[in-house]
């Protein structure tokens, strides 16, 4: 940020008036328009008719329309009006200051690249006026726009007018879709003016534009935590002393330009708890006075006086002490800008660094380091410190981890040589104690460096510093969402309903879809309701009665066939016969051995013949025999089962399974389970059913009325 270029607070100007849009050195009326200089007005309205329809940009898709129609629109402009036409054709303009023309379109061409290619150039406050000359509310505002232009571009303010009719597509960019508009833009951010366009409201509309935080009120009770932050902010700060209760907008101005170098402090001199601070300070409370205060909060390190504080008396005190005596790095781009990249030989910079910690137990060395750099400070030499421990991979490239180094302060004097990183370097023998003999040393070295660069003798590549002082992305986040909200806002109370319809169309597509899927859901829950089986809450007693009736008619259901279809269970159909089945499907399968088969086949087809008219029942038989370690698997899930005997237990094989009916609901993973217990010589059967589930108590009554001969228990187990 240079004295002479520094754009602190401005943009850039651009055209002032629709007859400057285009610069007059290289432009030629009659060319462009393609008639005679002693052609009529019917000629050149003739011609310009011809050449806007075949270069209007509605209807030519050609990239340089737009431009070709502006130069066109503009030509006829000027041969069109016999003032400018003669103006023209004696001194090659149109009548209007040549000179102030093209400085105008010179920068209006600027602000045009770096709108569209550069989004650093909007880090600055811009005010601009959009206009078209056929608006005569332009021709209104323009003594008050023209006043105030000259009032805030002394301060610094960037003042630039758009010609509505010849910059449309720069026009739209901005968001500009009436004449006159005026607007602030700063940091990117398009702000509107809405007010009457009077002196007053223009100012305030620019201190608007301002972040409020920028600068801080100083009196006795706080100037002097407000001098102690320089370490924790890594910055000098600036006193301002006036006689003004409000603090000046130049100086609010200047705040913002310098908000990344320095903080700021205003002190009204006419308060009631300032005469502490004033006093200290000797300032004469008639005379605006300004302060930067480094290390030392005791004494300022340079103070400056003037009847009328100037922008550029401003900026020449500021841009000299941007940094303190020793700064901090805890950046690349300070460390780029306090160790600059050597151009040429005269422009060498060194940079003495003290690698060093935090805490008590650094500060001596610190101190002695401050000490040393303020008695030998030259233009080519810059001071600097640095943390080991935020700083890990800096401080590890220089020191290599070198023992004697380890827990104490080391002074390192470099060059960089690239942007890439590479630097060449020397580190003190000895760790840095700020002792006299260590001051000599490195004085030594100092003067060694003027005639003999070739000391610095090792070179390695530093990675990129950390950014120490960078927010959490929680708070950036924060800060951006804040932002958008006050965008928002400030657009549905401001903004036309042009510049609202992406944003509302955004909107109520949003809320469509939420309403639809709502909506969507809403029916969808309610078929799971009645399609799903009650919970177990909802079941009760009278649920149980009707389930019991339904099941007696479907099992009263008169057979469809003269005999029970009774298929063995295998491993071939296992799938298709029960683990596929389709929901509200269960097979009933009898356990027998290859010496109860015939009997209990005949048995059970007589049992269950009086069911086969259902649909949803299957009949089969598990031998023993062959699947007996797949069925006391299943039988490890009984909830109430006796123990099921273990391989490797003697009475393994004795178990007796025979005669056991399962109730199978493959599409549910569960089971009922039948067991028979002989009672005398009848060989009939007892038994009882408990359900441990009540919503599927159904199946266990289907269950049991399908075999009311055999006792029953049901159970659940996982899935075999």
């Amino acid at each position: 940020m240079g004295r002479a270029g520094l754009a602190w607070a401005t943009a850039l100007l651009l055209a002032a008036l629709a007859a400057q849009a285009v610069a007059v050195g290289d432009f030629d009326p009659y060319r462009v328009l393609g008639v005679g200089r002693s052609c009529s007005q019917a000629d050149i309205k003739k011609a310009y008719k011809r050449l806007a329809r075949e270069w209007h940009p509605d209807k030519n898709k050609d990239p340089g329309a737009e431009d070709k129609f502006i130069q066109i629109s503009k030509a006829y402009e000027i041969l069109s009006n016999e003032e400018k036409r003669a103006n023209f054709d004696r001194y090659g303009d149109a009548g209007e200051s040549q000179g102030y023309s093209q400085h105008q379109h010179r920068q209006f061409h600027h602000f045009h690249e770096g709108f569209y290619f550069d989004e650093s150039f909007f880090h600055f406050p811009f005010n601009s006026e959009r206009r078209d000359t056929s608006d005569e509310n332009c021709i209104h505002i323009e003594p008050v726009w023209k006043e105030v232009a000259q009032e805030l571009e002394a301060l610094g303010v960037g003042i630039g007018v758009v010609h509505a009719g010849y910059e449309r597509r720069l026009a739209h960019h901005l968001g500009a879709h009436s004449t006159p508009s005026i607007l602030g833009l700063i940091n990117g951010k398009i702000t509107f003016f809405h007010n009457a366009v009077v002196r007053e409201n223009l100012w305030q509309f620019v201190e608007n534009l301002l972040p409020g935080n920028l600068v801080e009120k100083i009196t006795d009770k706080n100037y002097i935590r407000f001098l102690s932050n320089w370490k924790k902010e890594n910055k000098p700060h600036v006193l301002l002393f006036d006689h003004m209760p409000v603090v000046p907008l130049l100086y609010k101005l200047t705040a913002f330009a310098y908000r990344d170098y320095l903080s700021f402090g205003y002190v009204y001199v006419g308060l009631r708890g300032t005469e502490e601070l004033s006093s200290q300070y000797n300032i004469n409370v008639y005379t605006p006075t300004m302060m930067i205060f480094k290390e030392n909060i005791n004494k300022p390190a340079d103070v400056v006086q003037a009847r009328e504080m100037k922008k550029q008396l401003i900026d020449d005190f500021l841009s000299q002490n941007k940094f303190l005596m020793v700064a901090r790095l805890t950046n690349q781009k300070l460390f780029q800008e306090l160790c600059p990249v050597k151009k040429t030989h005269r422009q060498r910079k060194h940079c003495v660094v003290l690698l060093t910690g935090e805490g008590e137990k650094f500060a001596e060395a610190y101190e002695a380091f401050l000490t040393f750099a303020v008695a030998n400070t030259k233009d080519t030499l810059k001071f600097v410190h640095i943390y080991n421990d935020r700083q890990p991979d800096f401080a590890d490239t220089l020191l290599m981890d070198d023992e004697k180094y380890r827990g104490k302060s080391a002074v390192v004097i470099l060059e960089r040589r690239n942007t890439a990183g590479k630097v060449a370097y020397k580190i003190l023998d000895e760790a840095w104690q700020g002792s006299k003999e260590d001051n000599f040393i490195l004085l030594d070295l100092l003067d060694q460096l003027r005639t003999d660069p070739g000391l610095l003798s090792s070179e390695t590549v530093l990675a990129d510093l950390n950014d120490e002082l960078a927010p959490m992305f929680l708070i950036r986040w924060l800060y951006s969402t804040l932002d958008y909200i006050s965008d928002c806002w400030d657009s549905v109370f401001h903004s036309n309903w042009r510049e609202m319809m992406p944003l509302l169309s955004l909107l109520f597509s949003a809320l469509f879809i939420l309403f639809g899927t709502v909506i969507v859901q809403a029916f969808s829950d309610s078929s799971d309701t009645r399609d799903s089986p009650p919970s177990e809450k909802e079941e009760t007693a009278a649920k149980t009665e009707k389930n019991n009736t339904s099941f007696s008619k479907e099992s009263n259901r008169i057979p469809k066939k003269g005999f029970v279809e009774v298929t063995e269970l295998t491993g071939i159909n296992y799938t298709s016969n029960l683990v596929r089945l389709r929901p509200g499907h269960m097979n009933v399968v009898l356990i027998l051995s290859n010496s109860t088969k015939t009997a209990l086949l005949q048995k059970f087809a007589l049992e269950v013949y009086t069911f086969t008219g259902s649909s949803s029942l299957h009949f089969s038989f598990l031998s023993l025999d062959k699947h007996r370690e797949w069925l006391e698997y299943l039988l490890e899930f009984a909830q109430d089962a006796a123990p099921i005997p273990n391989q490797y237990d003697k009475h393994f094989l004795e178990r007796d399974y025979t005669g056991y009916v399962l109730a199978l609901n493959g599409h549910k993973k569960y089971f009922c389970l039948f067991k028979p217990h002989k009672s005398g010589d009848e060989g009939g059967t007892l038994g009882s059913c408990e359900d441990y589930e009540p919503f599927r108590k159904a199946s266990c009554l289907q269950a049991l009325v399908l075999l009311s001969a055999f006792p029953v228990v049901c159970v659940e187990p996982g899935q075999p």
